[in-house]
Order: C-alpha cells, then sequence, then structure tokens
C-alpha cells in the first residue's frame, strides 16, 4: 500500500487559523485541507444548518417541475412515482411518494424489474403508467439519457419530469422539467446531491406551496441520509447538512422503516458508516435478490409491526446475496488464473449464469484483489450486462465512453457505472476495454493508496482530539476521517495476535523511551506481530475512534498499515 502524506500547509496559516479558533495546529491543518480559515466558515462547518441549504428554485426547471405538479393535483391526475431499483433509487421513490401522499391521494410507485426491464426508465413502465391511466410520471436518480423513451411517453400522451444526478449526454430528453444540477445550463449552487437529494429539493420545492418548511421536512431527512451513504457521493456543502440531520434523525426519531431495519441488528446508535454497511446493504439486497419494491414498501409503511416482518424478509434477502457473492466471487477469481489474465491491467470476467444482482459487488471483491478498473459480465435476455467499478484516480466512464463503439448502453459515474452489449462484442469490448486503461492509467493508480492528513506526535494523540475530530463527521468522500502518522513507535508488551484464526492484531504501542502506552487494532494486520514482537521501531497510519467495552468507553487506534525500518 502507497502512503500519501499530503504536503504541509504554510506554518504562517496554520498559525493564524489556530489562533483566531483557539485549536490546535493540528485542527487549524485539519480544518485547512477541507477549506476552512474562517471562523465564519468553521462555524458553518462544525454547526451545520438547515438554513445553509440552498433555495430549491436556483436549480433549472424546477419551477415548471412544480407547476406541473400543482397542476396534476388540481386537475386530480394520477401521478406515477418511478425510480431505479438500487439505495438511492428505492430510497428516492419512498421520500417522494410518501410526502405527496401527504398531501394527495393519486400517487402510485413502480421500480423497474432489474432482470426483465434493467436499469432506468423501461417502455414497459410507460406502457404500465398508460394502462392505468398516469398522466405524469416523475423519474428519480435515473431519465438523464431517456431521450427514446421520454419521447414514446409524449406520444401517449404522459408528461415526465426527471430528477437525476448523473452526467447528462449532449442532448437532453424532452421532458416537461429536467431537474439534474450537472446540466451545463444549470446554475445550481452544488452539483453534487445524490438522486434522492435531488428528490428532497422537489418537495422542499412544493413544500413551500403548502406551507411546509424545513423543520416540518425533517421527518423526511433519514431516509436522505441513507441515500447520501450509499451512494458515495461527497460529504460536502448541501450533503453534509442532509447527511448530518438525516443521521439526528435517524438516531431519535427514524420513520418506521429505518427503524424496523435498525431493529434486525440490534444497534442503539448508528454512524454513517453503519448505515454505509448495515442498513444500505439491507435496502439493496431487495432489489438484487427479488424486487425494489419490498425496500420501497418497507420506507414507506407507517405499521411497526408489519415494518417488522418485512424488514426479516430483507434480511433473509441479504444473507442470500451475501451466499452469492461468495460464490461468484471465488468462480470470478478462478477465472482470471485460468487465463493468466492476473497481470493485466483491468479485470473483465463473465460467466452467464452469475446472478446480475451481486455482480456490482463481486467487482468491489476483485479491486480488493487485484486493484484495477474491474466489469463482471452476465447474461440477461439476449444481452450481456455488467457492473463497473473503478480505482481512486481513474474515471472508469470515460473509459467506457472510449469503448462505445461496442457498447449498446451505459451510464453511471466516475467509479462506477453498468452497461450493456451484444454477446458477439464481448470479446472485442474487452480487448479495447484494456487497451484503453492500459494507455491512460497512471502506475500511481495501480496500487492502494492511503491519503495521510498528518503527521502526529505521541503526546497528541488523546481523547481530546479525538472529541473535536468527531465533529468533522458525517464523514465520507471529500470528508473522509483523518487519518494520522506516527513514526518509531514500539511494541509496549501487550501486542498479540487476535480472532478465529488469529488474522488480526491488538497493538500496544509506545516510544522508545516513553511511558505512555496507547491501544490499537489492526484488521487482517495478523501476519505482522512476530516483527512487532522484536521491539523494533515502526510506523504506523491510523484513525481515532471509541471502543465500547462493558460501558467503558476508551480511545484506540483504527490501524490502517504498518511499516519497518
Amino acid at each position: 500500500m502507497q502512503w500519501d502524506l499530503i504536503p504541509p500547509l504554510p506554518t504562517s496559516k496554520i498559525n493564524e487559523i489556530a489562533t483566531s479558533l483557539n485549536v490546535s495546529h493540528t485542527v487549524a491543518s485539519l480544518l485547512l485541507q477541507r477549506g476552512i480559515s474562517t471562523y465564519d466558515e468553521a462555524k458553518a462547518f462544525f454547526r451545520p444548518s438547515l438554513k445553509e441549504l440552498h433555495d430549491p428554485f436556483l436549480m433549472k426547471d424546477m419551477d415548471k417541475a412544480v407547476d406541473r405538479i400543482l397542476k396534476a393535483i388540481d386537475a386530480e391526475e394520477r401521478i406515477l412515482i418511478y425510480g431505479d431499483y438500487d439505495v438511492d433509487g428505492t430510497s428516492s421513490v419512498a421520500l417522494v411518494a410518501r410526502y405527496l401522499l401527504s398531501i394527495y391521494p393519486k400517487v402510485a410507485t413502480y421500480i423497474p424489474d432489474r432482470y426483465k426491464e434493467g436499469y432506468g426508465v423501461s417502455y414497459a413502465s410507460i406502457d404500465f403508467a398508460e394502462d392505468n391511466e398516469f398522466s405524469l410520471i416523475i423519474a428519480l436518480d435515473c431519465g438523464i439519457k431517456a431521450i427514446d423513451k421520454v419521447a414514446y411517453a409524449n406520444e401517449k400522451g404522459i408528461d415526465f419530469i426527471i430528477c437525476d444526478h448523473h452526467r447528462p449526454g449532449s442532448e437532453l430528453p424532452k421532458a416537461v422539467a429536467v431537474l439534474d444540477a450537472k446540466r451545463e445550463d444549470c446554475n445550481y449552487p452544488y452539483d453534487e446531491l445524490c438522486g434522492c437529494g435531488v428528490g428532497f429539493k422537489l418537495i422542499q420545492a412544493i413544500g413551500s406551496h403548502y406551507g411546509h418548511n424545513i423543520t416540518y421536512l425533517q421527518q423526511y431527512l433519514d431516509i436522505v441520509a441513507t441515500a447520501i451513504a450509499a451512494d458515495i457521493v461527497p460529504l460536502t456543502g448541501e450533503n453534509r447538512i442532509l447527511a448530518y440531520f438525516g443521521m439526528k434523525q435517524i438516531n431519535s426519531n427514524p420513520s418506521i422503516g429505518i427503524k424496523a431495519l435498525i431493529n434486525q441488528v440490534s444497534k442503539d446508535t448508528l454512524s454513517i458508516t453503519d448505515v454505509v454497511f448495515i442498513i444500505a446493504p439491507r435496502i439493496n439486497a431487495a432489489g438484487r435478490m427479488k424486487h425494489g419494491n419490498y425496500a420501497v414498501e418497507l420506507l414507506m409503511e407507517q405499521d411497526f409491526d408489519v415494518a417488522l416482518k418485512m424488514a426479516a424478509e430483507i434480511e433473509m434477502f441479504n444473507n442470500e446475496r451475501r451466499d452469492l457473492d461468495q460464490k461468484i466471487t471465488k468462480e470470478a477469481l478462478q477465472q482470471i488464473a485460468e487465463n493468466k489474465e492476473e497481470n493485466r491491467a483491468t479485470s473483465v470476467v463473465y460467466q452467464e449464469d452469475w446472478h446480475k444482482g451481486v455482480i456490482g459487488i463481486v467487482a468491489s471483491r476483485l479491486i480488493e484483489k487485484f486493484y484495477r478498473p474491474t466489469l463482471v459480465f452476465t447474461k440477461n435476455g439476449d444481452k450481456l450486462a455488467a457492473s463497473a467499478r473503478s480505482v481512486k484516480g481513474f474515471d472508469v466512464y470515460n473509459a467506457l465512453e472510449a469503448c462505445s463503439d461496442t457498447i449498446e448502453q451505459f451510464g453511471g459515474h466516475k467509479y462506477a457505472a453498468g452497461l450493456t452489449l451484444k454477446p458477439e462484442n464481448y470479446q472485442k469490448f474487452k480487448e479495447a476495454f484494456e487497451q484503453v486503461v492500459k494507455n491512460t492509467i497512471s502506475e500511481h493508480c495501480l496500487s492502494p493508496t492511503i491519503t495521510i492528513s498528518c503527521e502526529l506526535e505521541f503526546e497528541e494523540v488523546t481523547a481530546k482530539l479525538f472529541r473535536i475530530i468527531k465533529q468533522f463527521g458525517p464523514f465520507g468522500p471529500q470528508n473522509m476521517k483523518p487519518v494520522f502518522l506516527l513514526r518509531q513507535v514500539v511494541d509496549g508488551g501487550g501486542s498479540r495476535t487476535i480472532g478465529v484464526k488469529n488474522d488480526h492484531l491488538r497493538l500496544d504501542i509506545k516510544t522508545k523511551h516513553g511511558r505512555k502506552h496507547l491501544v490499537g487494532i489492526g484488521f487482517n494486520l495478523g501476519h505482522l506481530y512476530d516483527q512487532i514482537a522484536t521491539k523494533k521501531p515502526f510506523d504506523i497510519v491510523f484513525t481515532l475512534e471509541e471502543n465500547h467495552w462493558n460501558g467503558i468507553s476508551t480511545l484506540q487506534l483504527n490501524v490502517k498499515d504498518v511499516r519497518f525500518g
């Protein structure tokens, strides 16, 4: 693993911030790294406020979207809320549908079948809307490239409002309104909202008509925070404010569906990391293993006993997903070994019976093993479908665009995308993708890098520093939990391996001649114990956390890597 220490900032600037905010030089450096250099900026960072959310009508076409929805309500039209089958999509649908149903009854939801309809807006959903007399479809977390589908709906007299956050193509669909801050002609101040975030801006705008202020809408933020965490969008600006108050909602008064999921995992207080690794996978499991409707229904449920039964069913889906994930990952690794492809710039694998619902997870698992841009393909009808995942610093979306002559359809982000192609084009695509990546990826991107925020002196690692760092949360992309470096520490005598297979490391460290000891945990670092036990100095990189045991909380280092010599 590469260690990338952020270059130190000018001492004069650090001194200035430390003095004006009355904080340590370490805290001043961490704030400056986040672009915070004044008292007012620090106040806004440490004390997020819902008042700092932007006016939703600053988003291009928001006025058109609200006018069309109000017109539909006045005319008693039927409204269909449509969304993708992942966490962001199902959360978006549940959010907007729950809000609209609180003011108007003729609202229904639609999640496409992952296997029959695929990603994005489908022709089948438009036929469904026509058959059931829906005259307005609100598409969430998808639709920005649905030019033909929207035209098809227009021919049937069905209007579309698109709420998306993906990168638009050169042409926009002919919808009544296209809400996407990534539009070139949109001057909305923040363009990193997830799909559910765009959905929240829509209900915020509609709410202004009904006198529903931001305090009233705060009840929906647990769902928004879940989508933000799951979709791995930057935890900056509006996303951080929404996530901050959403996490408060999750831990104080969550919606019935979220409460049932929390009950399933028996945890009192959740962090945003818990949402990513505990709540989001369970919501996702519905769309992966069965149908995204299960997730929407759970997130909209108002009866706790019913929600508990639904959460238990989703738990079974999640267990099934976990088993399949392990099986397919093993088969994919075997395929790479048999084809002698360990040393390529990419991993591209295919098996026709792999479950489409877990290929994205398998792609992430392969990156853990080989650390290179990865695609996992399976058969989907008469086409091949793939999930693409990338490594830090490499834009897989651009790489797919460079291979677009072999692809039927693709969409996504810098680090995650999906695509379909004809079976006869698979080998051609595989080689084209390998060449594009080989020619454009930098050497630095081909091995995992841990970015180190700053180096600490041993005595600086205190509970007080941890308490301040906690206030930097919620953590996520562009506001990651600070990673620190300690140099020349030694075993304090209490280090040992732990875990069933002795594969984890419990560290007891001190400086060579110091008395103060620090305790750390290094997951999957058990193999380093013999070197640590020699009492020779080593360097560690770590984050700070609390260890809770028998009702007592103590400071603990979460050790990410160790270097000797």
